[in-house]
């Protein structure tokens, strides 16, 4: 029978756990959000991190740009957040407007302070597995499956996407916790029997009801990252959910799978980054 994985249950309960350790500490931890323009998704997902610093006591600075902002503004904004001692985490919602770099801006914020994992040098440590933060949305499935009781060690993982955001950090995690990963993209052949081969199969390739029943064997574990809209404007993920769920053992609804734990694993990050700043020890 199919057991659902309920991120937002999860989430509440790691939630929880999060708002006792920040009234424990003897700092206040601190996140700056940085978002550049109107886009309507961004803006929603700002609000959201602001929420969500509130709810568990966290600081929280909100800086909303104009869509004109240059780089140099921007730049020069991120140089006074890496210098604020009431900001420990540091994040700018991404993407930015077109004329802007988004590679010179996440090289220029201080990597103590990336809560995002972008920096090249947060990626490096992740790679060998010695890592300070972990992104956000991998590090979210990877908790969803330990709070669900699935153990990747041993099982065949297969990674639809390899995206740097979340499709290679997710296969890099999944190594970490010994599973045997294969990265599918748009130039993998064969690809419906690849998927078929997986254990757990996570599907990041933001596309609305990619994955179909004849990717999945039967008893497979689904986690669908994709957050996308349907012809009828309608939330759903790149699992066509309906066909696919009676044949998997686990999976993830879109929305309240994944979704949640992005946020959360933020919050984790920005206490960790608090933590090392005050020389706090931090567990892994």
């Amino acid at each position: 029978m199919t057991k659902l994985i309920n991120g937002k249950e999860i989430s509440a309960a790691i939630r929880a756990e999060i708002r006792q350790e920040v009234a424990s500490l003897p700092l206040r931890p601190g996140l700056a959000v940085v978002l550049v323009g109107s886009d309507p998704a961004s803006q929603v997902y700002v609000r959201n991190k602001n929420r969500a610093c509130e709810e568990v006591g966290i600081y929280s600075e909100m800086y909303t740009l104009p869509e004109e902002t240059t780089q140099e503004q921007l730049l020069s904004l991120i140089d006074q957040l890496n210098e604020s001692p009431l900001v420990h985490g540091i994040l700018v919602q991404l993407p930015l407007p077109k004329h802007l770099n988004e590679e010179e801006v996440i090289l220029r914020i201080n990597p103590s302070k990336d809560v995002d994992a972008f920096h090249p040098a947060n990626v490096g440590k992740i790679m060998i597995g010695n890592y300070d933060f972990l992104p956000c949305t991998p590090a979210g499935v990877m908790e969803l499956l330990a709070y669900s009781g699935i153990d990747p060690a041993g099982k065949e993982c297969v990674v639809l996407g390899r995206s740097n955001i979340v499709g290679k950090p997710q296969a890099m995690l999944l190594l970490h916790a010994n599973a045997t990963v294969t990265i599918c993209h748009s130039r993998t052949a064969n690809l419906a029997e690849v998927c078929r081969r997986a254990d757990i199969l996570v599907s990041a390739v933001g596309r609305a009801g990619f994955v179909t029943a004849d990717m999945v064997k039967d008893g497979a574990i689904v986690i669908d990252v994709g957050i996308n809209r349907d012809e009828n404007g309608k939330l759903c993920g790149d699992v066509a959910f309906d066909e696919v769920a009676p044949k998997t053992s686990y999976i993830t609804p879109v929305p309240g799978g994944v979704g949640p734990m992005t946020i959360t694993m933020l919050l984790k990050n920005t206490i960790t980054a608090a933590k090392r700043a005050a020389g706090l020890e931090v567990h892994k």
